[in-house]
């Protein structure tokens, strides 16, 4: 009876194309698109400042003309005058910046002109009218119908210009900017080689104010003292009397009033708050508040917000151990890094619920806070994140070039700019002035040097951050060079394989204590800081980076060991997404998502299990070698990072489930045992003695951790290859199913192979890949002594995947060099040597027809070419020196009934003939994985069913 093949998928898992990659990298592909806009055409409606909202304003987000000025002529050729922008060849949409694909403009210089009409309402006669810029990169001045505005330098902060004196109330004016990106060293910049921040990249609109205003408000909240300091700046001296009326919107807040006195610019003043609900991570409830300044008949409304939340430092308890602390409670901090990049609007997203989604991508891992990498982002961001409950770090952009003058001055700049706008954000725990000490090496000869004067200058900018925000933390330079000189947390970054986590980690917490010159640079030495790893990964971990790697296996092997360090108060995962040169994203470029295969291991279990605040690390590694029957003291170490425990009492459940050496699923065992727990504690808990079963294969030791009611509050697992060396290239088997005969080969004993673009072997023969279409075909001598009249019948049973010919293993590759800071090196996620791009959303499918002795056996799919946690014998067949071979991929276990007629050539012949052929119409290739490679513990392998 012919049964037709089988390959035993799982769900259904999609890829990635390479073509599309290519696209993003260049930032030309239409991922979003405009479909994203409003329907009403104006990008980005909504008032971009909800913690500094005024009423009467104007949304100028829309087309613009736009005119390149390569020549630098505009200015002497007046084109500031109102009908000059009438020949402006080129429309932009604002705000997002030239060049990329939402502005419709592409980026053909770095000095350009935009010009509107605008109307400012008849009905603002009588007040004060003012253009806010939220960002504009980089040097911006103003022109109505011809006058004058002003000028602007700096390209992360938001500015304005007064339009009063040149108003027409009720009639179209032209307004004209000119800006001025040309690149200089000492320009804050970050990361814009991902894409460039070109022209205006925020919000703009035209504000309409009475004569005395508010120019900040700023909430000082004081848990101890159960109140709030009140700090208002107004825009010049008060000509009279006026008053101030803070009128709560939420939290029943009784209405407060305060005198304004004559002369004043500025006020300060306390409100009790007795009975305060505060902003959590479980609770981001905001005081909104309208602030109201009114001087005779003319009343200036604001309205702001604030979270009701302190930051600090406090002892994890039990321990000696300092900690980040939200409202005097220890916070393990388990974080991304946010590069906060989009692939058609690079620093600007397409709209409001964009934002809102990527908090919430953060919130749905498991993640308690992003720190905003070298950009000072946009606010409705940080809106999103104190409302949905976030912690975030902010970095302030850095320069390439020295720390002259000139650089010193944009930096204080952004700073101050940061801090002024972005104050009464609850979720912002912590400042950071500089990274990796970027924009602050001085040239000397042939070496880049951190001069001490240098050094002075960074704790100085560490002291003024203290000064203008004393509510949060400051990190002074978040390093890889282990050279802070002041700082309020102990941190440092650290990219390195799976393997080298323990060691690593434990050098680190040895050289942490209060007088350690560890990490500090110029004779400084540590106080008693909280230690905080903050930037982690195994992206450079690799030798020339690790390319589109499955990131989810050395991740798992990571988080295991920061939680087995206690004293380390957390941790920052490099990174929230994908950018045009980095793919160790949790999400694609694109935010799709990529699948880790982990709920294929351990039923239920997702990335949210390995950032829960109850954990426990299973086993020394999470692959080993095991005989089998032996039986095992399988180590654990629980971690309750938390206050809020359901049970003083839980439950850990173990089921060693996994595969023999012909491809079936068993569950050998499960058990279970009482385990204690207790709030922020870290203990090694009495190993599981867990007995292998009798034979070859591979085990997945399941665990969870269990609620008196059986909730499940956390999900891992360790695994163990169970070999007592090469299973048996031939032998006898029994099973309730009946005696077999068992031929295998290696899936390098191939006798003949053919492919229209490459075929090769990994790791001397452990999986061969064909590229293309083609085949591979292989000789199988008949088992000695099997007679035909005793065989019921045959399977041939293999692990094979399609099999993409990615860009390293293409003729003369090579890797692009550059500088991949600032967007240079390859943007083919699959060039890197140590590429083999992961499991996400779209798929690279082939099928396969099997011939044997030249009969079709049958077609089989094969839905994709993944790399994921299911392929475990993949990474664990990888040599540990700092090179990854094709780590993590896997294939589909392809059940194929023997045709009778083929049985029986077969065995005329002596010889079984096995061909894999990949058709042209599909030229998705195959790859052959063996017993020591991929997902399933076993080489190719025919069974001969006895009667």
């Amino acid at each position: 009876m012919h049964v037709p093949p089988v390959a035993d998928r799982g769900p259904v898992r999609a890829r990635r194309k390479l073509g599309r990659w290519l696209l993003l990298g260049c930032a030309i592909a239409q991922v979003v698109g405009a479909a994203e806009l409003p329907s009403a055409g104006i990008p980005l409606p909504e008032h971009p400042r909800p913690d500094f909202e005024r009423g009467d304003w104007l949304n100028l987000n829309g087309r613009w003309a736009f005119r390149f000025d390569k020549e630098n002529a505009g200015e002497q050729g007046k084109w500031f005058e109102p009908a000059v922008p009438a020949g402006f060849p080129l429309a932009i949409t604002v705000p997002f910046p030239w060049g990329s694909a939402l502005s419709g403009v592409t980026n053909q210089g770095d000095l350009a002109w935009y010009a509107r009409p605008v109307k400012v309402p008849e009905a603002w006669r009588g007040r004060r009218v003012f253009l806010v810029v939220g960002a504009c990169d980089w040097l911006t001045k103003g022109w109505l119908d011809g006058r004058p505005l002003g000028e602007h330098q700096g390209g992360y902060t938001p500015f304005e210009f007064e339009l009063t004196p040149h108003v027409n109330w009720g009639q179209e004016q032209q307004l004209v900017l000119r800006v001025d990106d040309t690149p200089h060293p000492f320009k804050l910049e970050g990361k814009q080689g991902y894409g460039q921040a070109k022209g205006i990249w925020q919000t703009v609109y035209l504000e309409a104010r009475p004569e005395l205003h508010l120019q900040t408000v700023h909430f000082l909240p004081d848990l101890d003292r159960a109140n709030v300091t009140v700090k208002v700046a107004l825009d010049d001296a008060a000509p009279g009397e006026a008053e101030l009326r803070l009128v709560f919107r939420t939290g029943a807040v009784p209405e407060v009033a305060h005198p304004i006195a004559q002369g004043a610019k500025d006020a300060q003043f306390e409100v009790a708050l007795p009975n305060a609900r505060l902003w959590s991570l479980e609770d981001p409830f905001l005081y909104e508040v309208e602030v109201v300044l009114r001087r005779g008949e003319a009343e200036d409304r604001v309205k702001a917000y604030f979270g009701m939340r302190q930051i600090g430092v406090v002892r994890l308890p039990g321990t000696d151990f300092p900690y980040i602390a939200l409202n005097g409670k220890p916070v393990y901090l388990q974080m991304a890094l946010d590069q906060s990049y989009h692939p058609e609007g690079f620093y600007t997203f397409p709209s409001d619920a964009f934002m809102r989604e990527e908090i919430l991508r953060s919130r749905r891992l498991g993640l308690n806070a992003n720190r905003l990498h070298v950009k000072i982002d946009v606010p409705r961001k940080l809106y999103w994140a104190d409302r949905l409950g976030l912690l975030l770090m902010c970095d302030v952009p850095n320069s390439w070039g020295e720390p002259d003058t000139e650089m010193r001055r944009d930096f204080e700049v952004a700073l101050r700019g940061m801090i002024e706008r972005d104050f009464n954000h609850p979720a912002i725990f912590s400042w950071v002035p500089f990274n990796e000490t970027w924009g602050l090496f001085t040239k000397q000869g042939d070496r880049r040097v951190y001069l001490p004067a240098t050094q002075e200058w960074v704790a100085a900018i560490y002291r003024l951050t203290k000064q203008l925000d004393p509510t949060r933390l400051v990190e002074d330079n978040s390093p890889c060079h282990f050279d802070h000189v002041e700082t309020d947390i102990n941190s440092w970054h650290a990219y390195l394989p799976g393997y080298a986590w323990r060691d690593h980690l434990a050098e680190v917490v040895g050289k942490t204590q209060p007088g350690s010159t560890w990490n500090f640079i110029g004779g400084r030495t540590q106080g008693h800081q909280p230690l905080l790893n903050s930037e982690c990964g195994n992206v450079w971990g690799y030798e020339g980076s690790a390319g589109d790697v499955d990131w989810s296996w050395d991740y798992h092997v990571m988080i295991n060991e920061f939680r087995r360090q206690p004293k380390i108060c957390g941790w920052l995962y490099t990174e929230h997404h994908d950018v045009i040169n980095e793919w160790n994203g949790y999400y694609r470029y694109d935010r799709s998502d990529k699948f880790t295969g982990l709920d294929e291991l351990v039923p239920g279990m997702t990335l949210r299990d390995l950032h829960s605040p109850c954990y426990l690390s299973v086993g020394h590694e999470l692959c080993q070698d095991a005989r089998p029957g032996e039986t095992l003291r399988v180590p654990v170490h629980a971690s309750f990072m938390t206050d809020r425990l359901p049970d003083a009492q839980l439950l850990l459940r173990t089921t060693l489930t996994g595969w023999d050496s012909l491809g079936r699923s068993h569950t050998w065992s499960r058990g279970s045992v009482q385990v204690t727990a207790a709030p922020w504690s870290a203990v090694e808990l009495t190993p599981l003695k867990v007995s292998m079963p009798a034979t070859a294969g591979l085990a997945v030791l399941q665990v969870s951790l269990e609620t008196k009611a059986g909730q499940v509050l956390h999900r891992n697992f360790t695994t163990f290859r169970l070999t007592s060396g090469p299973t048996p290239r031939n032998e006898g088997v029994k099973s309730a199913g009946g005696s077999a005969r068992v031929v295998r080969f290696a899936p390098d004993t191939f006798t003949d192979a053919q492919w229209s673009l490459k075929h090769w072997s990994v790791l001397e023969g452990l999986k061969v890949n064909g590229a293309g279409h083609g085949y591979f075909e292989y000789r199988v001598p008949w088992p000695e002594g099997l007679r035909l009249d005793k065989v019921a019948g045959a399977s041939f049973l293999i692990e094979a995947s399609a099999k993409q010919l990615f860009g390293k293993d293409r003729a003369g590759a090579g890797q692009q060099e550059g500088d991949y800071m600032r967007g240079q090196g390859t943007h083919d996620p699959s060039l890197n040597p140590n590429a083999y791009p992961m499991t996400d959303t779209v798929p690279f499918p082939s099928a396969v027809r099997v011939r044997i002795q030249g009969h079709s056996a049958g077609v089989v799919e094969l839905s994709d070419d993944p790399a994921d946690h299911r392929g475990i014998l993949s990474w664990h067949a990888q040599p540990r020196d700092r090179k990854l071979r094709e780590a993590g991929s896997y294939g589909y276990l392809v059940h194929v009934a023997v045709p009778e007629a083929a049985l029986a050539a077969a065995a005329a012949e002596r010889e079984v003939a096995i061909r894999l052929e990949v058709d042209a119409a599909l030229p998705g290739g195959v790859a052959v994985y063996g017993e020591r490679f991929g997902r399933y513990p076993l080489d190719p392998t025919l069974v001969f069913h006895l009667k």
